[in-house]
């Protein structure tokens, strides 16, 4: 990075609140990015000495940020999205049906459908991924048959969001676009959901987060636009052709199909075999799409089962785990204490290195395996006591039960319901989901023309992401 563009990029950020550092949250060396939903400009508090700018811009955050209204939602079904894709391969592999089975098929027994032959299983390397247990979900599964009647036009999307805060301080990408689709119709026991999270590329990255301002200006456009349906077209070329300049939010390349691995799509599982079928829990898995080319020169794009990112293997957490992994998970635990302690809903965070992420969160299951307290355990042990030491070094009157429950409450399963509306330390309260998701295939009470989200969106996490964008777009770069 040239020295005229690192004092432009730090000026733009002390001279804007919530992007006040020129750098990232602290961090050990080797530390893995924080998780999707914690990292990038949005994690960066007001630089020491820089007073708030005053606000000149207003957004909203239901047009701008998160968009739900069913009329505008209706472009965007999980058919539009599976075609997008397959056309970015020139049609060829897999059609946008057999796609989505074979999405599905990931989570039976090898050797899977017919016609999805190679692809990845549950029972590849013995139910594991990553050293971590990775059970099959027939009930899902089924959905990868060709009569299933739960198919790709089941999808519908219900809910558009924008995750400018998750830019990077340098600019070397644009944050995340994402598209949530929902089984429907569904009910208590047959919910599902796919989440597409699409890293967007800076066409410029040589300017910076500058060459990023095209897109803040779009989405804070749209908070002016009191048209539906002018608003849905907008989003609809944002989406699938892209801004002049930048390549479209939909595209093959930006869900893990690229260099650096961004972008991933990630599931919450909760579809039951049928009404005598033994209950599940709520599963969260993470995928990348990747283009396989072994069978040149067609490729074929493909569901790849990832680690879910900043889920450490619950049972890392249990002092006497004898798993080989446990004793250095919990060393470098010890040093991201200062970053958990943070007093700050939406700035706790910490990093947690690949190898320590699991294959799966399961939400529910009490006790189990991502049941991270649980695993934690009463104490005393050599691990609650290194917790506790670090605390008392940076000044913090958190307990280490405290520090790992704001873990937990960072990992898929605990956001989306073990930490859902409970405390976490320091007179906080983790805010509530809305029944195991954040945006739901819900009515909104207020509006039934718009999917309902949930409590802490809408009262915790898109405050400071409107505060993040509002403070890029009033103090423009020099």
């Amino acid at each position: 990075m040239g020295h005229e563009r690192f004092n432009r990029m730090c000026l733009v950020a002390a001279a804007a609140s919530m992007l006040g550092a020129c750098g990232g949250m602290p961090s050990e060396a080797g530390d893995a990015p924080p998780h999707s939903d914690r990292g990038g400009i949005g994690m960066n508090p007001p630089a020491p000495g820089v007073e708030e700018a005053p606000a000149t811009v207003s957004i909203d955050p239901r047009r701008s940020l998160a968009v739900t209204e069913k009329s505008i939602l209706a472009r965007f079904g999980g058919r539009r999205v599976f075609s997008k894709l397959v056309a970015d391969n020139a049609g060829a592999g897999f059609t946008p049906d057999q796609l989505f089975r074979q999405l599905w098929d990931t989570q039976n027994p090898a050797p899977g459908q017919p016609d999805l032959q190679g692809m990845p299983h549950c029972t590849d390397l013995g139910n594991t991924l990553n050293g971590s247990p990775y059970v099959c979900r027939p009930s899902e599964g089924g959905q990868a048959r060709s009569d299933s009647v739960i198919n790709l036009n089941s999808y519908a999307a219900v809910g558009l969001y924008n995750r400018f805060d998750l830019a990077p301080v340098d600019g070397s990408n644009c944050g995340e676009y994402r598209i949530v689709l929902a089984k429907l119709p569904s009910a208590p026991a047959s919910r599902n959901f796919i989440i597409f999270e699409s890293v967007l590329p800076n066409p410029q990255p040589e300017l910076g987060l500058e060459g990023c301002r095209p897109v803040a200006n779009f989405w804070a456009g749209l908070s002016a636009d009191a048209d539906p349906m002018s608003r849905a077209d907008k989003l609809e070329s944002f989406y699938f052709t892209g801004l002049p300049g930048f390549e479209p939010v939909v595209s093959m390349n930006h869900y893990g199909n690229n260099p650096e691995g961004l972008g991933q799509v990630r599931t919450n599982q909760f579809l039951r075999g049928g009404p005598n079928a033994p209950p599940v829990p709520w599963m969260m898995r993470e995928f990348k799409l990747v283009s396989d080319c072994s069978s040149q020169p067609t490729c074929t794009l493909k569901f790849v089962p990832a680690t879910v990112k900043s889920n450490p293997f619950g049972e890392l957490f249990n002092p006497a785990s004898t798993d080989p992994r446990a004793a250095a998970f919990q060393s470098h635990f010890v040093t991201q204490v200062a970053r958990l302690a943070i007093n700050d809903l939406n700035r706790v965070s910490y990093g947690v290195p690949d190898q320590f992420n699991a294959a799966q969160n399961d939400s529910q299951t009490r006790g189990g395996a991502d049941d991270y307290l649980a695993q934690f355990g009463p104490g005393p042990s050599a691990f609650h006591q290194a917790i506790g030491q670090e605390l008392a070094r940076v000044g913090s009157t958190l307990t280490p039960h405290d520090i790992v429950a704001r873990a937990q409450a960072l990992s898929c399963g605990g956001c989306h319901q073990r930490n859902s509306g409970r405390p976490v330390g320091g007179g906080l309260t983790w805010p509530a989901s809305a029944t195991f998701v954040h945006s739901t295939e819900n009515d909104d009470p207020a509006d039934p023309g718009r999917f309902a989200i949930s409590p802490a969106l809408r009262d915790q996490f898109l405050p400071l992401r409107k505060a993040v964008l509002e403070s890029f777009l009033q103090n423009p770069g020099t």
